[in-house]
């Protein structure tokens, strides 16, 4: 792949290369760009030797040298071309331009611009006027009205994923302001907070007949996503449909694009406004209202093709380490993938995204009613590492606290969360009194489908 405005190849990564100005170059181009490590300048892949040795001095590099802090703002993978490993960094366009170099500061020695296929340097006057536009309302720069906060929410999904936060999480994470105090970051991520979000359904095509006002919040930004993210897969219900081949299962919305759809509104959220992201559930669509306008180097155009600017690069950097978000641009192709541009809506202070039902209200049944007739082929596909881990560790009718405590889970809301909603929603487990959900005599068990896919889950661990 030949260098572009947004390509930029570098043959190897070595003390002597300014991949510093490169990336700045990029964080203040409006579009950002990607640059390949092992490729040389006509495009020919050359290859990386050490692949995990680059990426961590191109993180080691990028997070100390640069600022403002470009955490948040860029991906580094490996990616395999022509047999061979190349490192492939994604950069986004920042909203804090301008950045720059730290060794040289706010200067032309240190800031850069993308200009063709190379970065020159930024003409002073320029510095001078992307410095005055700089966002003022950051969530970062807003200093908690809270200074009490606690994150042991936090702690727990970062042990999750095998990443444990020391004492000086709260700088690394950027969750304080220059001065040391907690953020609005910080806030939205403690264990405890005024923010909640609103999952509500109504039985009309207008907001006119309210059914059912869920509120999920006052707790860790983390939490409350898991917890939309779960009752919208409970309401994104199956309909089935038997032809003389096979079962044609459909659900109400594309499951990858819901999902997207819920972690873009609330990462990208413009909480300054201190409105959180809504969802609406109607008869005939999903609704999904979230604060904020289109950053304004961003157009429509932009957007639609890919091109990310994380509004909350904090909140962007904590969800890709706790695996909700997988890499920076991916989510809107996805959605656009299932439903298109008409289903982004632009207002000047909000952004709205519609999904219309895929099949008809009278002919859906809910997925944990049934399982498919092909489930042994892919029982697990949409089983997390939570719920096979909770299958296996389910035998008979248990209660909740023997389970969590074969599985070492001390904290309630989270195995409720990430481990028995899933669970059940999928059809894994049920209630042994599904009438009386919060009786003191509730017991769990694992359902046909969840014995089956246990079996499989041990036979493949057999065999490893």
């Amino acid at each position: 792949m030949v260098e572009t405005t947004r390509i930029e190849n570098k043959l190897k990564l070595t003390p002597e290369l300014d991949i510093e100005k490169e990336v700045v170059a990029f964080l203040n181009y409006k579009e950002g760009g990607y640059i390949f490590i092992g490729v040389d300048k006509h495009g020919e892949t050359i290859g990386v030797d050490d692949v995990d040795d680059c990426m961590l001095k191109l993180k080691d590099r990028i997070k100390n040298n640069i600022s403002p802090s470009a955490m948040g703002l860029f991906d580094i993978v490996e990616e395999k071309r022509d047999k061979q490993s190349v490192v492939k960094i994604t950069v986004a366009s920042g909203i804090e331009k301008p950045y720059f170099k730290t060794k040289y500061g706010m200067t032309s020695k240190g800031a850069y611009i993308r200009i063709g296929t190379s970065a020159e340097p930024m003409p002073q006057e320029m510095i001078d006027r992307l410095f005055a536009m700089r966002t003022r309302n950051s969530i970062g720069k807003i200093v908690s009205n809270r200074q009490d906060l606690t994150f042991e929410q936090l702690r727990i999904y970062y042990d999750e994923h095998g990443k444990r936060l020391n004492d000086n999480f709260a700088r690394s994470l950027e969750l304080l302001t220059e001065d040391g105090k907690y953020n609005y970051v910080a806030y939205l991520l403690a264990d405890e907070n005024g923010n909640s979000i609103k999952v509500a359904k109504y039985s009309s095509l207008d907001r006119c007949d309210l059914i059912e006002n869920n509120e999920y919040g006052y707790c860790s930004l983390i939490k409350a996503t898991k917890s939309v993210l779960a009752k919208l897969e409970i309401e994104n219900k199956t309909a089935a449909t038997i032809t003389p081949v096979e079962r044609v299962e459909t659900p109400l919305w594309n499951k990858v694009a819901l999902r997207e759809a819920v972690i873009n509104a609330i990462v990208h959220n413009d909480y300054s406004f201190e409105v959180p992201p809504k969802f609406e559930i109607f008869p005939d669509r999903l609704e999904i209202t979230s604060a904020g306008r289109l950053p304004e180097s961003l157009s429509r155009e932009e957007f639609f093709s890919g091109i990310s600017i994380p509004r909350n690069k904090e909140l962007m950097r904590i969800y890709r380490d706790v695996e909700l978000v997988e890499s920076l641009g991916s989510g809107i192709p996805r959605i656009l993938r299932a439903y298109g541009e008409d289903s982004f809506r632009f207002t000047d202070n909000f952004i709205r995204i519609t999904f219309p039902v895929s099949v008809q209200a009278d002919n859906v049944n809910h997925a944990s009613d049934h399982a498919s007739d092909h489930a042994s082929d892919h029982a697990s596909d949409h089983a997390s590492v939570q719920v096979e881990r909770l299958l296996l560790a389910m035998d008979g009718e248990m209660e909740r606290t023997k389970i969590q405590e074969i599985l070492g889970i001390k904290n309630r809301d989270y195995f409720r969360i990430d481990f028995m909603n899933p669970a059940i929603a999928n059809g894994y487990v049920e209630m042994t009194i599904p009438d009386k959900p919060n009786s003191q005599n509730q017991k769990y068990r694992l359902t046909p489908k969840g014995i089956e896919l246990k079996e499989i889950l041990k036979k493949q661990k057999e065999n490893k």
